[in-house]
């Protein structure tokens, strides 16, 4: 278990005990709180039982990082997912040494399935029966998907303009969904209200600071994948900032821990129509987007709650932030369906759309090493696809395959 030594709060940095707050009562939903460990015990727990000699395959093989004893009985396998290196992708970028980090293997598709496991285990350990959420989609799947696996119920808040694709998977899995009239804001306040009325346990992440604990697992797994190494780049696409954060907790963390003396520089990706992290770490104002309009819903916040912890990422880490547009967007769908065999949702394909651009721009070069996360699966949201042209209609004879083909070969096996 990681033995925490208190919670800061991000705005006014006051520390509490665990257990005290959720977010600080000075600072209000402002006063997002970091978690801090006894680095000193976790540096004794690593030398006990070091990352190379541990067999548990999921997140819980880092418990000593996460804020909890054990994972609850039943939980289906969160995290171990694959690291990939591409031929194709290093032509298409650039880039001699790249990586793509694919969580869309993970239960319910994406990577906040990682957030939902470390919330749920923290709620079962307190004794908690619900557990809710406010999400464009992904938390949301990913809560209602592990809740059921441990029998916890789950109450999720989307906004009305959430995938269906994202909408099924949740109704199928949760105890009850609320469809709100109004955008991600919207249904984050009335969840927000409706957690505080009946006690239900706050998933939130831009709420919660265990959640973030949960999403660090990422990078965790990233360092052993590499050899015991850290890349130079992580590319990161960027909603409400709990990603990036939390990919930037995980090298802090190793950092503090003894086990490596540098940490890579985050890159955050968001959409154009949709950029309030980007344009608050340039210099452009608040953190806030008046109408949010992009294609990629999981990462289509207006008013992003956990920005400041983002920011902090980026300034810390020495690192970039770029946007992209939503042709962008598709068109890196295709490339990593192409090439790769991933099939990625618009936010989960903005990332390599990000390095791209990164790349052309000349923040990333090609001898340095990058990763890149793919955080979300295609099939959560195909309709992004639609109008794509991807799909021939054809009749029932070869002849109409051929005009199909437009007078272009086909390849015959030989």
């Amino acid at each position: 278990m990681g033995k925490v030594a208190a919670l800061v709060c991000v705005k006014c940095n006051r520390r509490f005990e665990r257990g005290e707050y959720l977010t600080c009562p000075d600072c209000g939903l402002e006063g997002i709180l970091d978690v801090e460990y006894d680095y000193d015990d976790l540096r004794d727990s690593l030398r006990e039982s070091p990352l190379q000699s541990r067999h548990v395959n999921n997140i819980f093989r880092y418990q000593d990082f996460l804020p909890l004893t054990q994972p609850p009985p039943g939980m289906l396998k969160v995290g171990m997912t694959p690291l990939y290196r591409f031929e194709k992708i290093a032509e298409i970028t650039g880039i001699s040494e790249v990586y793509l980090k694919d969580d869309t293997v993970n239960p319910s598709g994406s990577l906040k399935d990682r957030a939902s496991a470390v919330g749920i285990a923290v709620a079962v350990e307190e004794g908690r029966r619900a557990i809710a959420c406010a999400s464009t989609g992904n938390a949301a799947s990913s809560l209602a998907v592990l809740a059921a696996s441990v029998g916890l119920e789950s109450y999720i808040f989307v906004p009305a303009a959430a995938p269906e694709a994202k909408l099924y998977q949740i109704a199928a899995c949760a105890t009850k969904v609320f469809r709100v009239d109004g955008a991600y804001e919207d249904a984050f306040d009335l969840a927000t209200e409706a957690i505080d009325r009946w006690g239900w346990y706050n998933r939130n992440c831009a709420i919660n600071p265990y959640l973030v604990e949960g999403k660090k697992t990422c990078s965790l797994e990233i360092y052993e994948q590499l050899g015991y190494t850290v890349p130079d780049w992580l590319v990161v696409p960027v909603g409400d900032g709990c990603i990036i954060s939390g990919q930037w907790k995980a090298f802090k963390d190793l950092e503090a821990a003894g086990v490596t003396d540098r940490s890579p520089r985050m890159l955050a990706v968001q959409a154009e129509g949709c950029s309030p992290v980007v344009r608050r770490f340039l210099g452009g104002g608040e953190a806030r987007w008046a109408e949010p309009r992009t294609l990629a819903d999981s990462i289509r916040v207006g008013k992003p709650r956990n920005w400041r912890k983002a920011v902090r990422a980026l300034e810390e880490s020495g690192g970039a932030a770029v946007t992209v547009s939503d042709e962008e967007i598709v068109a890196a769908i295709e490339l990593l369906g192409r090439h790769t065999g991933v099939f990625a949702e618009p936010a989960g394909s903005a990332g390599f759309a990000g390095l791209m651009r990164a790349v052309a721009d000349g923040i990333v070069k090609p001898d340095e090493r990058v990763v890149f996360l793919v955080t979300g699966s295609g099939l959560k949201d195909p309709g992004s696809l639609k109008s794509r042209g991807l799909v021939a209609d054809v009749g029932r004879g070869v002849s109409d395959v051929q005009r199909a083909l437009g007078g272009r070969g086909a390849g015959d096996g030989t």
